[in-house]
């Protein structure tokens, strides 16, 4: 697993943790508010009904004291009125002060007002009532003042009541604000934590599963694939060795044969062209021994430039002729753990497809180059041996079989040196890939691990 995927995977944990503690959060902050609420609730039933009630209890306890001292002319029943009449303008006082609302406030304010003058109009009823007597009729405007007032208290109860419960409606609609508030946080986290969920599941299955899959797919048909080419392996080096040896002796017999004739005789030219053919044959059974029985390598360590500038020794006759240039890129000293045979062999192959791909006038280029590269053995420091050509490329329906055995695009091919040189390199732990464009050239690069000088 990259550190790429790493980093992802722990950033999208890390957002699902973050939601799920966002969710939990916003959970047992609405279980505190609620339950702030409720208590608010609570007392605010309580205050209306106890404010309510023992207002209209002191209010009727004075309004019996002044009946019954209107009735009886008692001097003690005046003086429990009085004592009453200030209980209740006490408890006015204590509630203005007291933790209410502005609105509240405001009543308890007019009803202080309103009980004073109650308090004055009692003082005129208990003035005539000392005057005429208690069983004098007070005139009809002092009833009249003493019933408004009295009802003007009650009435200004009922409205402290009444502002209680409209501040317990507030506290209800607060409640269902917050519920809601809260059922949308809620379904909003969980759909961001559902959302999270699916992109984790898409990345796992993307960045691990699918690349586990396709790995595993690859292996097998690597291990099918080698199957294969073990059976024809086997095939191959029984059918070899069957054939090299009469082969060798046609070309003992044809070399016999070939001194009774004279240079320039047709007959002559017929053993020219079977020397040829049986040559050819040759190669074709040395390949064939070849890719079914290789050769374990024999490695060294050996600067990699060294191995370019053998190549281009090689080649620089044959190339000439055909107005192709093969030039080597300087670069510093890299060094390789490989077989020099083996490898100039996969580099001679490769040299020669290029100048078949570009037939004539045209440019070969070897480089070297260090890089980072994932290898058989995990990722490492490796050495990039290239081999450059600005011939026509590789056809698009040709590259999917490039590296299969028998397969070849040249008419007197045999389909196997890249398969041979596939195997040459990765027998020494290293990788060939290649990079191509139609019309452009292509570019083979032979991955080794690098080695110290």
């Amino acid at each position: 697993m990259t550190s790429a995927v790493k980093l992802r995977l722990a950033a999208l944990v890390l957002a699902m943790a973050i939601m799920g503690g966002l969710i939990a959060f916003v959970t047992l902050n609405s279980q505190r508010q609620s339950s702030d609420l409720r208590d608010k609730l609570t007392e605010v039933d309580v205050q209306s009904l106890s404010i309510a009630e023992h207002f209209k209890d002191m209010l009727r306890d004075g309004s019996d004291k002044l009946a019954r001292y209107r009735t009886t002319g008692d001097a003690s029943a005046w003086s429990d009125f009085l004592k009453s009449s200030a209980d209740l303008n006490a408890w006015i006082q204590t509630q203005i002060s007291g933790p209410v609302t502005p609105h509240e406030r405001e009543i308890l304010q007019q009803m202080q007002g309103a009980y004073a003058d109650y308090v004055h109009v009692v003082t005129d009823v208990h003035t005539a009532t000392m005057t005429a007597g208690t069983n004098a009729n007070l005139s009809a405007d002092l009833n009249s003042k003493l019933s408004q007032t009295r009802r003007k208290l009650f009435d200004l109860g009922q409205e402290l009541s009444q502002a209680h419960l409209d501040l317990k409606k507030q506290l209800l609609g607060e409640a269902h604000y917050m519920l809601r508030c809260l059922r949308a946080y809620i379904l909003g986290a969980l759909a961001l934590l559902f959302v999270f969920a699916i992109a984790l599941g898409v990345f796992v299955y993307r960045d691990m599963i699918a690349p586990l899959r396709s790995k595993l797919v690859e292996t097998q048909a690597a291990v099918d694939q080698r199957e294969k080419l073990a059976s024809l392996g086997l095939l191959a080096a029984g059918v070899a060795h069957e054939i090299r040896n009469p082969l060798t002796a046609i070309k003992a017999a044809l070399f016999t044969q070939q001194k009774r004739f004279a240079a320039g005789t047709p007959e002559h030219s017929d053993v020219k062209v079977v020397e040829r053919e049986i040559v050819r044959l040759e190669r074709i059974v040395n390949d064939f021994l070849q890719f079914a029985r290789p050769a374990e390598p024999e490695p060294v360590v050996m600067a990699a430039d060294l191995l370019l500038l053998e190549t281009k020794l090689f080649f620089t006759p044959q190339l000439e002729k055909n107005r192709i240039q093969i030039n080597v890129e300087p670069s510093a000293p890299m060094y390789v753990t490989v077989d020099p045979a083996q490898m100039k062999q996969v580099l001679i192959n490769l040299v020669q497809n290029a100048a078949d791909s570009i037939g004539s006038d045209g440019a070969i280029t070897l480089r070297t180059r260090h890089s980072r590269k994932p290898l058989v053995n995990g990722e490492k420091s490796t050495v990039i041996i290239e081999v450059s050509d600005t011939g026509k490329g590789i056809p698009v329906d040709a590259q999917k079989r490039l590296f299969d055995p028998f397969f070849t695009t040249k008419e007197t091919g045999t389909g196997l040196g890249l398969s041979i040189a596939a195997r040459i390199v990765q027998k020494h732990g290293g990788v060939l890939q290649y990079q191509t464009q139609v019309n452009r050239g292509t570019t083979f690069g032979i991955l080794l691990p690098q080695a110290t000088a």
